[in-house]
């Protein structure tokens, strides 16, 4: 079973400092080490579905730059199809990460060229959306370009799919363009004008009475849930979060984006895409970075999980 996937969305280059805890407003705490590793929301979401057996073609723009050409040599190396990765006159953009000891994180992005993949630039790149399975996007490049994506994507029958990350306002149409909804807990707070306590399952329902087809809701250690309206009524299955020692969660929620829509995109069962997402995201929080972390088909299939 294979199936082909087309990403569209951010590339970056992160640039990680890990500290004992997060600096308060103003002021300055004395971090530990440091290091820089390819990245970007789509550029992980790619990298993470190809190790594990899809077809992937990317769709995004880089910097003329030494970050740009490094991304590329990434695409390139990860078998990743990058014609319709185009180049723009901006710098390649640039995540600013902490990393506590925890492993918990904050991130900053600079899009610079991610900014510059307007809806003009698809108008060249029609056949990687139609001739994938499946499109998988994020919210870190302009959103008119997301949503020109997405009606070109329905057009041709190919099923869409939005990690709406970082959560933003999502247009009235959104619901009628997306065959599924991914988000964390908090950007489905967000977008339900819920507080974030909020238990998952009626963030979920918040979202569903939206007017959404499915709901993917993803809440770290606590586990992941996917909601569904069906003849029967709605339903909600649970997955539960695999055991691991984490050292940097950076790249887990692509992780696992890119795992559940291979998943999706090859058919299989709404619990069989939960649990493949919680394995690969479990993965990528037991090594440092973003795509450095991403799991290979060959860990996947060894890991030992009860």
């Amino acid at each position: 079973m294979s199936s082909r996937l087309c990403v569209l969305g951010s590339l970056n280059m992160d640039l990680v400092v890990t500290t004992p805890r997060f600096p308060l407003p103003g002021e300055t705490v004395l971090g530990g080490s440091f290091h820089r590793s390819p990245g970007g929301k789509g550029a992980n979401q790619a990298v993470a579905a190809a190790r594990l057996g899809a077809e992937v073609a990317m769709i995004g723009c880089l910097g003329r730059d030494d970050h740009g050409a490094e991304l590329r040599r990434v695409l390139a190396t990860e078998g990743i199809d990058h014609q319709a990765v185009s180049e723009s006159a901006s710098p390649t953009g640039v995540a600013l990460i902490q990393v506590q000891t925890s492993g918990e994180n904050q991130i900053v992005v600079a899009p610079g060229a991610n900014a510059d993949l307007s809806p003009a630039r698809l108008e060249n790149h029609h056949s990687a959306l139609q001739q994938a399975d499946l499109l998988l996007m994020q919210m870190e490049v302009p959103a008119a370009t997301v949503w020109r994506a997405a009606e070109l994507a329905c057009d041709a029958g190919t099923l869409v799919v939005l990690n709406a990350a970082p959560a933003q306002s999502l247009p009235a149409e959104a619901p009628d363009l997306l065959d599924a909804l991914l988000v964390n807990q908090a950007e489905a707070a967000t977008l339900s004008d819920l507080p974030l306590e909020t238990p998952p399952e009626d963030l979920l329902r918040a979202l569903l009475a939206q007017g959404f087809a499915e709901v993917i809701l993803t809440a770290g250690k606590a586990g992941a849930w996917a909601g569904r309206k069906s003849e029967s009524g709605l339903q909600i299955l649970f997955q539960k979060a695999f055991p691991v020692v984490a050292v940097d969660s950076v790249g887990a929620g692509d992780a696992f984006a890119g795992a559940w829509s291979m998943a999706r995109a090859e058919g299989r069962s709404q619990q069989e895409c939960l649990q493949r997402g919680a394995v690969a995201g479990a993965l990528a929080t037991t090594a440092r970075g973003a795509i450095p972390a991403m799991p290979s088909r060959a860990a996947w299939k060894d890991a030992k999980f009860p």
